[in-house]
């Protein structure tokens, strides 16, 4: 299959420190990709790499074999065809979750005004937020405002999406409802998804494959599918990371 995304010999930080050195992975086409790793590994830092909010100090970050620093055209096309989702679903708070989700059209596309409601409409539809289309951000619940951020990211039927902790303080029943909505809309649209998480709940539920950083490494020192690395690793971190519910069962036992 051929990657949507690639990274090349990626090596970056923050203020001189090395977090990242020698990154290299690809995101198939229509592919859920979990980061993942303890505090501190740089799974954000790799996210912001691949939105290009960050340039490489080496290496290369590339959509459809663009590499996306070529040129501000080239980062431009690439974020045209991504949608993001924030921790904090990153709403305004003045405005209804119509218009939240109406701001990516309003900036990108030279639709009508009319045909943009009908379209952040639709995608309020999908994540099963149309009644709730007049109100606020403070007027729904945290779970609600998850689903409204994905309906914004959806705007522009983006061909990858990428999550920041999509499940971040939610209560385990609205963090599986939106993990199966996640799951629907990369099978429904066929959208490349690519997730920074530490729920294994979600991890075991949504990811095609899971590739896993640490602080030490500088980089990435498990791929695979969640099962194969819980199951068949030999590196004691991994392992003590996928097991970390059978840990927690042992310990109340």
């Amino acid at each position: 299959m051929k990657p949507v995304l690639r990274v090349e010999h990626l090596q970056g930080g923050w203020d001189k420190q090395l977090v990242l050195d020698d990154i290299n992975l690809q995101v198939g086409k229509s592919e859920i990709l979990a980061i993942v790793g303890r505090s501190g590994c740089g799974k954000s830092t790799l996210m912001h790499y691949l939105l290009g909010l960050l340039k490489p100090w080496k290496g290369k970050v590339l959509f459809r074999d663009e590499d996306i620093w070529s040129s501000p055209e080239a980062l431009q096309r690439a974020r045209r065809r991504w949608g993001v989702t924030f921790q904090s679903g990153a709403l305004l708070g003045n405005l209804t979750l119509l218009e939240n989700v109406m701001l990516p059209l309003k900036e990108y596309t030279d639709l009508s005004d009319r045909y943009i409601k009908i379209v952040a409409y639709s995608k309020l539809d999908t994540v099963g937020l149309a009644d709730f289309a007049d109100s606020t951000p403070l007027e729904v619940s945290g779970g609600m405002q998850k689903r409204a951020g994905l309906a914004r990211s959806m705007a522009l039927d983006p061909e990858v999406l990428f999550f920041d902790e999509p499940s971040a303080g939610l209560d385990p029943v609205t963090s599986t409802n939106l993990d199966e909505l996640i799951k629907t809309i990369n099978i429904s649209l066929g959208a490349t998804i690519v997730i920074v998480t530490h729920e294994l709940t979600s991890i075991f539920a949504i990811s095609d494959r899971v590739i896993m950083l640490d602080s030490e490494a500088h980089g990435i020192i498990a791929v695979g599918t969640a099962v194969e690395l819980r199951d068949s690793s030999s590196d004691e971190r991994v392992r003590a990371f996928f097991g970390r519910n059978l840990a927690a069962e042992k310990r109340s036992n």
